[in-house]
């Protein structure tokens, strides 16, 4: 199965400084939907998996991340686009759940729910935690230099992050790479 685990903040979408709260709050990066509409295509089942603490803060509540997501599914139906399903910790971090990143909770509830497992898997984000949950569930990392890691571009990456993580400007800079490279 050629399966894609996005993080959703940063990659996806706008990350706000605080919480997206509300869909009008929800703005896609510039070329994302059109990048998940190329995965989509090339016959790539594309999921999320995303820290949402503004739950566990009592911030917003599951209407309203619903709500966000249905504009997310709209908008990206409307390009040929689609993510198949969104995973999230509902979790503030002192709460010491198993599914919040970097732990590899909501990596191994995708695994279980699409009966593989995460070996060789592409996890793609913007940030350490979701590349680290998704390495400890044998996922593949990219990095794209949008939302928290927008200050890396031109810059060798940190040393925590994992040996391998493989850099792109963009969501679309990453589709088109995962498109076009050689099959395995």
């Amino acid at each position: 199965m050629k399966l894609v685990i996005l993080e959703r903040d940063g990659t996806l979408n706008d990350d706000r400084h605080g919480y997206v709260t509300s869909p009008e709050e929800w703005t896609p990066l510039p070329g994302a939907l059109e990048a998940i509409a190329r995965l989509t295509h090339a016959g790539f089942h594309v999921v999320i998996a995303t820290n949402q603490p503004g739950l566990g803060r009592g911030l917003f509540d599951v209407v309203s991340l619903n709500a966000i997501h249905t504009k997310m599914h709209k908008l990206l139906a409307a390009v040929g686009a689609r993510v198949d399903a969104v995973f999230y910790c509902p979790h503030a971090p002192q709460e010491d759940c198993l599914c919040r990143k970097p732990l590899p909770g909501l990596f191994e509830q995708i695994s279980e729910r699409y009966g593989t497992d995460c070996q060789g898997v592409v996890a793609c984000g913007d940030n350490l935690d979701h590349l680290l949950a998704g390495v400890a569930a044998g996922c593949e990392p990219h990095l794209v230099l949008t939302g928290k890691a927008a200050g890396l571009g031109g810059l060798p990456l940190p040393d925590v992050f994992p040996a391998g993580t493989r850099v792109h400007a963009d969501l679309a800079a990453f589709a088109e790479a995962l498109v076009n490279r050689p099959a395995a």
